[in-house]
């Protein structure tokens, strides 16, 4: 019979808890960044105006839309 390999075992326990380390600083650092005001939950909620994001970009460009040279 062979004799078990204790060495491995705790390294792979070791590398077990290192995993687990960085998954939960992970979802910390990405809790602290999603709480944050103006993030990507806030933006989604802005209603979208389309015809008016439309006439302000022509008016920037300096077209007015009636083709005149």
């Amino acid at each position: 019979m062979a004799t078990p390999n204790y060495g491995y075992a705790k390294r792979q326990r070791e590398l077990e808890k290192k995993r687990k380390k960085e998954e939960k600083a992970r979802a910390k650092a990405q809790g602290r960044s999603g709480a944050q005001p103006g993030g990507p939950d806030e933006i989604e909620d802005v209603p979208n105006d389309g015809p008016q994001d439309a006439e302000a970009s022509a008016a920037a460009e300096g077209g007015d839309g009636d083709g005149g040279d």
